[in-house]
């Protein structure tokens, strides 16, 4: 689906992973077929995902559409802005100084760590009874 004018990038966050489409248009944002405002009930993961739009003044310059799996609300939302971030900044180079010192650029790559055998969470221990 590589065709002129529209740009293609991955986000990712957490375990989510959104395949990010920007095409001209009016500011119509469509995620897994889904408008936004449908898809995200959360106030703030649908402010997440506008941030970048927001910031180099393009809401309405471009329509969105998103393919988003896995992980939770947040991580979709953080897994959308970095998408629209590496989208954005192939269809205008000159935004990237912009949308970096925001640090929407930046893969956010803070992941929950496993549990260890023999505790009771990652870095939680089992209660020690000296009797």
């Amino acid at each position: 689906m590589e065709k002129e004018n529209v740009f293609y990038a991955t986000g990712k966050r957490k375990s989510a992973i959104a395949r990010t489409w920007l095409m001209p248009g009016n500011g119509a944002i469509m995620i897994n077929n889904r408008p936004a405002e449908e898809y995200f009930k959360l106030e703030q993961a649908k402010t997440t995902l506008l941030q970048p739009l927001m910031l180099t003044n393009t809401r309405d310059t471009y329509d969105v559409r998103v393919r988003v799996h896995g992980g939770g609300i947040t991580g979709q939302a953080g897994a959308i802005r970095h998408g629209i971030t590496r989208a954005l900044i192939k269809a205008d180079p000159d935004l990237r100084q912009t949308l970096k010192k925001a640090g929407f650029v930046t893969r956010d790559d803070r992941v929950k760590e496993r549990k260890k055998y023999g505790q009771r969470g990652a870095r939680a221990r089992f209660q020690f009874s000296k009797r």
